[in-house]
Order: C-alpha cells, then structure tokens, then sequence
C-alpha cells in the first residue's frame, strides 16, 4: 500500500511521523527529497536552469536559493512551473524507493497526489491557535506572518474532507490510540 500523510503547517505532520516511526513505519519526507533531488539530480538540475535561469546553480553547482525564491515569488505561474519540475522527480524517486508512508504538505494543493498511486490518505489537523503558537515558537516569527502562512495554503478542513482518515494533533487528544487506530484500519484494508 501507498500511503500520504499531509496537514497544514503547524499541524504536527511530523510529530506524527515520527510516532509512525516507533512503530516501526518509515515515512518518506517528500520536502527533504525535494531539496536532497535539487541538490543532486542532474537532470533536474538541468531543468531548473532551463526554467530559472543558469544562475540558480553556483560554479560549483550548489543550488542558490535565493535565486529561485524571487523565481518562486514572481508569480503563480512560476511556482506552478518548477513544480511541474521538482514533483515528478520526487514522485518517481519515492515510488522507486521501499517506502510505503510519505509525508507531503502539499499533497493536494500541488496536484502531488495525482502524480503518484495513493491507497489512503490520513490528515493531521490542529486549531489554528495551537497552529500559529507552534509556527511562532518552530519559526521565532510573529502570529500575524504565522496566519499568513496558514493562510497561503489549502484550509485544513478540505484537507481532511479529501482525505481518509484524520489525527488530530492539538495537544489533548491521544496521539498513541489515533495512530493505533489507523494502523488497525490500514492493516485491515491490506
């Protein structure tokens, strides 16, 4: 089975993973093999200049990032084109990879999941105030640039409509007995 875990930022995505993990399940972290394949692909890399511009490698082809974050940032339709780049690198790395589970924020606001064969999907949901707090505190930045973020990306509420199963993750609920309920549903779906 293939299997997404997303969320929204400050949702906890990796706090669940990483309880995932204790259970033995090892989760493909889509954002680390992003930057790991922008680092180390050539063909992607050769594609990103293509797109950006040659100076988003340096001489000794070290990916410039503030380069491709005014890229990024100039408009919607470059995002869009460098993830039309990125994602069908780290689709294919994460299907040729043994990994099962794989946690992408982006899951659905990308078009990610279409890119890949998914049997479940599980969301990680939080109160926005629990999210900003976390932002803050994980970032050092103000609650205002935290709800921006929150904000930028898909509502969590239709993360969780599109989504086959839901952890909440605001800190009073049980972690351990969600998680174990899901392994439950998933072992029982295989």
């Amino acid at each position: 089975m293939k299997i997404a875990i997303t969320g929204g930022i400050g949702s906890g995505k990796s706090f669940v993973c990483r309880e995932l993990e204790r259970h033995g399940i090892r989760v493909y972290d889509s954002d680390a093999a992003a930057k790991r394949l922008m680092r180390s692909d050539k063909p992607l890399q050769q594609s990103l200049c293509s797109l950006v511009g040659e100076d988003v490698y340096d001489a000794e082809g070290v990916l410039q990032k503030p380069v491709l974050a005014r890229f990024l940032l100039a408009s919607e339709a470059n995002k869009l084109a460098v993830n039309d780049v990125v994602h069908p690198a780290v689709a294919r790395d994460f299907e040729q990879s043994s990994y099962e589970w794989m946690e992408c924020a982006i899951l659905f606001d990308s078009g990610f999941h279409r890119r890949i064969h998914l049997d479940f999907v599980v969301c990680v949901t939080a109160p926005i105030p629990v999210r900003i707090q976390r932002i803050m505190l994980r970032d050092h930045i103000p609650a205002e640039k935290a709800q921006q973020w929150i904000d930028a990306v898909m509502p969590q509420e239709e993360l969780a409509a599109r989504s086959d199963f839901e952890i909440v993750n605001d800190g009073e609920q049980d972690i351990e007995a969600q998680v174990r309920k899901l392994l439950d549903i998933i072992n029982n779906k295989e």
